[in-house]
């Protein structure tokens, strides 16, 4: 069996893994009468959201469509077949976020009932909802990425190193793009909704009020746990989707360059990163086995976190030890070549163990700057003493402050795999990095569950050991949540250098020259987009706080007995503003994100493009890691007063002045954390795809130079002089050893 043919199969797998952990969260017991009504609610509102979003969207995908499928019927080089790779792209990334919703909306209620029993049974139930997430993600990826190469690579008769593998390649790029441009709408429409709704119930609700956050006399209640659905699990969802679509195709993109005299017909540098990719998702299903505490554990978040992180090291561990053999079989003895570069396939395996541990130092720092207890998350507990404004300033300063190990390591990672392999070596370590996404999107997404079932616990009036072990399970998944972003947008950086390159090879440039006026103002232009994103991401949560907090207010001001618990919220109201906020405001911030990179590129050419792609690129690495971890450090330092804290020798619990404080600094790190700040992984991903895309048309305009002439191939028996790749005549020299 041709190995290409693996690639589905282990996505097969995963859908397969998907469907029997679904049948059984759908088994355990949903509790009493009043707790099935709560989660009715949140999943009808959060199936509302999604509807409504996705009715939107398909204008979106259908114009986009044509117009794509337009510029590949006028210009040679492209294909019309990129019109229906960015719709399959699309509609995949839709379902991903479909398939965590609804697992999720049913998961939730049933933690809850699960932490009546033991905390055990509550993280089990909670981290196989997760689960069902992260491998329904990885396995519609992994499936669609290599069916479609399948097809087309038939379609065109494509072989390494001709018009028809590039022609192959750029056609795919379209089903990266269709999966990046959904998930930026999702993670922008649901963080908006899910914040907007936050801020509104903590406001009034816990500072005005004085009431628990989720009480169900809060009006807003609901629409907040119908956020944590859309935002954190739909939202994310879609996101990690293209990422994990992203970081492959940029491996494969320049794996297609690669000059590779190997047993798969030269194609082995493109295959490479689709086998890992699929050999993850099995040691990421392993890695789920191991994430299990005793009956009798403590009630504290570090036993929780040690079993997380048994399932993550061991994946991560699996991935390492198998990743050697899958390079020994698919890459060559003999050496290959990009762009002048030369390397080995040992080399190419020590790029894979860059990528591993560029992403795990990311994720322990992460962990470090926002987790409770550590010394960043005290530093802003202590400055809650004296208010909320000097509680905001430690925030800002963590989150500044914690930019700085990440992109040292991010350096020092770019650094390292191009010396081993290259311009393909910094992609493989990405892929590499990636390669456990299913397994790090299950760790992230049982937070929002166990998040979810503390709201339900709290407004169905169950005891409160209840809620206490919600709490822990809530508290470990906002580290969870914090390390996880780091580590999208560690894999960002990184998939956004190696799609930067493919460009410049597509585009034709022989390099990018900062010298050049246009050039270093494409470098500016480019460095401002992220703030102008993050601007509009934050002013939207904003403007639909407003209308909630109003709602509210008016709801305990007109509604009799609301307050006494005699009367009952209109929880659709506020449900409704969320979600009309949410699809009118996220449709701005993404026609930046897709237009800018069009207008820039043919208006000013490819060269000033890839200046403006450098400066979005840095740029939104810092705001994303500044804006997570500053988001992600204020919430544990808020949920660091549920069980007490120590100020100057002082205890101080919840309702004190200093957690009233941090209830502020919160506030304001929501929208950080949960909508401008992961959004910015997505942004620099695709932008890159979108000028990936616009490549070709842009060198058939602007008449850019060829690709530099690959060196001499060291072999044994001489290759034909010559070869034409997408009718630009690439001269391969080939001299005997």
């Amino acid at each position: 069996m041709n190995i290409v043919y693996l690639v589905p199969c282990f996505g097969l797998l995963a859908l397969l893994f998907t469907a029997v952990k679904s049948s059984w969260v759908s088994r355990q017991d949903a509790g009493n009468d009043k707790m099935k009504e709560i989660a009715q609610h949140i999943a009808e509102g959060a199936m509302a959201f999604l509807k409504a979003e996705y009715k939107v969207l398909i204008y979106f995908v259908i114009i986009a469509a044509l117009l794509l499928g337009y510029m590949g019927a006028t210009h040679a080089n492209s294909h019309w077949s990129i019109a229906l790779a960015f719709i399959i792209g699309a509609v995949f990334s839709a379902t991903a976020g479909f398939i965590g919703m609804r697992i999720a909306t049913k998961a939730n209620v049933r933690t809850a009932h699960a932490a009546r029993t033991s905390l055990a049974k509550a993280l089990q139930v909670s981290f196989t909802g997760g689960s069902v997430m992260g491998m329904g993600v990885a396995g519609l990826a992994v499936l669609g990425l290599g069916s479609l190469f399948i097809i087309l690579k038939s379609y065109f008769g494509a072989e390494a190193n001709t018009a028809e593998m590039i022609k192959t390649i750029e056609v795919l790029t379209g089903f990266s793009l269709g999966a990046e441009s959904i998930a930026l709408f999702a993670r922008v429409g649901g963080g908006i909704y899910t914040k907007a709704a936050d801020v509104g119930a903590d406001l009034v609700g816990k500072v005005e009020a004085g009431i628990p956050e989720d009480d169900p006399r809060n009006p807003a209640t609901i629409a907040d746990n119908v956020g944590d659905n859309v935002g954190d699990v739909a939202g994310m969802g879609a996101d990690l989707f293209g990422s994990y679509v992203a970081t492959v195709l940029a491996t494969m993109v320049l794996g297609s360059e690669t000059v590779s005299q190997d047993a798969f017909g030269g194609i082995a540098p493109i295959l490479l990163p689709m086998i890992i990719a699929g050999a993850g998702i099995i040691f990421s299903i392993i890695g789920t086995f191991f994430v299990r505490i005793s009956e009798d554990a403590g009630l504290n978040t570090g036993v929780v976190q040690k079993a997380l992180n048994m399932g993550n090291w061991g994946s991560i561990i699996l991935t390492a030890v198998v990743s050697y053999f899958l390079v020994n079989w698919i890459l060559p003895e003999s050496t290959m070549t990009l762009r002048g570069h030369e390397f080995t396939r040992g080399q190419v395996f020590g790029a894979i163990m860059v990528g591993l541990a560029v992403g795990t130092l990311i994720s322990i720092i992460t962990e470090y700057y926002t987790a409770m207890g550590k010394r960043p998350v005290k530093s802003i507990i202590r400055q809650s003493a004296t208010g909320a404004a000097t509680n905001i300033i430690g925030g800002l300063s963590v989150g500044m402050e914690s930019t700085t190990l990440p992109i040292l390591v991010l350096a020092a990672g770019i650094a390292g795999s191009f010396s081993l392999a290259g311009l393909y070596g910094v992609a493989i370590a990405a892929a590499g990095m990636m390669a456990t996404t299913a397994m790090q999107l299950a760790i992230d997404a049982f937070g929002p569950i166990a998040d979810n079932a503390g709201g339900i616990a709290e407004m169905s009036e169950l005891p409160k050991e209840v809620r206490e072990k919600t709490d822990i399970l809530d508290a470990v998944g906002n580290t969870t949540a914090a390390t996880g972003k780091g580590f999208a947008i560690a894999s960002a950086a990184l998939t956004a250098l190696a799609l930067f390159a493919a460009f410049v090879g597509v585009a034709g440039i022989q390099g990018i020259d900062i010298y050049k006026a246009n050039v270093l103002a494409g470098l500016f232009v480019g460095g401002m987009i992220p703030f102008i994103f993050s601007s509009l991401a934050i002013a939207a949560v904003g403007r639909a706080a407003m209308a909630m907090v109003e709602e509210v207010r008016r709801q305990f001001r007109e509604i009799p007995g609301i307050m006494e618990g005699t009367g009952k919220p209109e929880y659709d109201k506020c449900v409704a503003i969320s979600t009309k906020a949410s699809i009118r405001e996220m449709m701005l911030p993404g026609a930046i994100a897709l237009i800018s990179p069009l207008l820039v590129g043919f208006l000013a050419g490819p060269e000033v493009l890839g200046g403006f792609l450098a400066g979005a690129t840095v740029s939104g690495v810092l705001m994303g890691i500044f804006q997570n971890n500053a988001g992600g450090a204020w919430d544990n330092a808020k949920k660091s007063f549920e069980k007490g804290v120590e100020i100057n020798g002082e205890t101080y619990y919840k309702k004190s002045e200093p957690h009233k404080a941090s209830v502020t600094g919160d506030t304001v790190g929501d929208p950080f954390k949960d909508t401008s700040g992961p959004s910015m992984n997505i942004l620099i991903k695709l932008m890159s795809i979108v000028s990936l895309v616009i490549a070709p048309t842009l060198a058939e305009m602007f008449h850019t130079k060829q690709p530099l002439v690959p060196p001499t191939v060291k072999t044994e028996t001489v290759q034909p002089a010559a070869k034409t790749v997408t009718g630009k005549a690439t001269a391969y020299l080939v001299e005997k050893k």
